[in-house]
């Protein structure tokens, strides 16, 4: 045994919605459900035991400008890890944060490489510009550099059209796509509008951030292609100030971004009411701070998600989808310990006890 403390969590631990154990142990920051033999060095957490907390859309190293250094970047995974994030899947980011998997004190990251986006069609300094003969290199290249994800930017505002329009034609989302999937990537898209979502989806894209233009006819063909969103809904919160700061140039995007606003929670309710798999992410980064999960998963319960499944959708069922471990035998000890039960409560996830990385308590 190591002569590192054994950590041993009494409670009630969630290994899943209906999985309540009475206990686990840390063991060389490794979880089991079997008291160490000749355990000296033990100290004891009790409460609701979670596992590490999910952000399925957040940018580490992304500031309102772009790339921010390392010490930045720094920030924004404690700002995560102390509200009890310890799972994030970066949905574009121009920074190299691969010194984070040499920290066993911050979030683990699953990257999605930098965005790419069409010519002058996006955030600057954000993204890889390009045209659409040049999709499927781009893809390549960020599923090379990824961790199994590729970030598309499927719609943005068009100045000639006045509105959101989408960034990509149909054979060149095809074309990238599948060459993302025979590299074994994923593709997801930050998508606002509605009209870019048919062609991506039929196209066979794997997920889309935001989401905020599904309506009823396209509902049931995310259902049926298993096409999973992220809705964001702390970032859609802002939509009535952006559209008021464009309202004099853009009058036509500004009434339909405070219409995909007035229709959020309808949206992301019908989509869950139809059977498609709806996870949590913030959208941390670029101008909205880090650390907001628990004000996402409320969000989720206020559309009228009920709370067990909103809770899923940063806990279990996030972990699965992302291929990634839970409260399990073996694992990384990456848990957040709560005083009372978030199953019942989720505005408890705003409080963490003890957060605990690797098997270290850190907070």
């Amino acid at each position: 045994m190591s002569d590192h403390p054994v950590l041993h969590v009494k409670g009630r631990v969630l290994a899943g919605p209906d999985d309540v154990r009475d206990e686990l142990w840390v063991v060389d920051g490794r979880i089991s459900y079997d008291r160490p033999a000749g355990a000296r060095d033990v100290r004891t957490v009790t409460g609701w035991a979670l596992p590490g907390l999910v952000d399925a859309h957040c940018h580490v190293g992304l500031g309102a400008h772009g790339p921010v250094d390392a010490d930045e970047a720094e920030k924004q995974a404690l700002a995560d890890r102390e509200a009890g994030t310890l799972l994030i899947r970066d949905a574009g980011s121009p920074s190299d944060t691969r010194w984070v998997d040499d920290r066993d004190d911050l979030p683990k990251i699953i990257r999605a490489g930098r965005h790419i986006a069409r010519t002058r069609r996006y955030i600057r300094g954000y993204a890889h510009e390009i045209e659409p003969d040049d999709l499927v290199a781009f893809v390549a290249q960020e599923a090379r550099r990824g961790d199994g994800w590729v970030k598309l930017v499927g719609d943005w505002i068009d100045r000639e059209v006045g509105d959101l329009a989408p960034s990509w034609p149909r054979d060149a989302a095809e074309a990238a796509i599948a060459e993302a999937h025979r590299l074994g990537a994923r593709v997801t898209a930050h998508c606002f509008a509605e009209n870019s979502l048919r062609d991506l989806v039929e196209a066979g894209i794997d997920c889309v951030e935001h989401a905020t233009g599904l309506t009823e006819d396209l509902i049931p063909l995310f259902a049926e292609r298993g096409v999973a969103i992220v809705p964001t809904l702390v970032n859609i919160a802002t939509f009535p100030r952006l559209a008021e700061g464009g309202e004099s140039k853009f009058p036509r995007w500004s009434a339909h971004m405070r219409r995909l606003h007035e229709r959020r929670y309808d949206t992301v309710r019908s989509a869950y009411d139809a059977g498609i798999p709806v996870f949590v992410g913030t959208d941390a980064g670029g101008t909205l701070p880090h650390g907001l999960v628990a004000a996402e998963v409320a969000e989720l319960v206020t559309a009228g998600i009920p709370p067990l499944d909103a809770l899923a959708a940063t806990t279990w069922t996030a972990r699965a989808w992302l291929g990634r471990p839970g409260l399990e035998e073996g694992a990384a000890a990456d848990l957040v310990v709560y005083d009372t039960d978030p199953r019942t409560d989720v505005r408890a996830l705003a409080g963490p006890r003890r957060v605990v990385v690797n098997g270290r308590v850190t907070a």
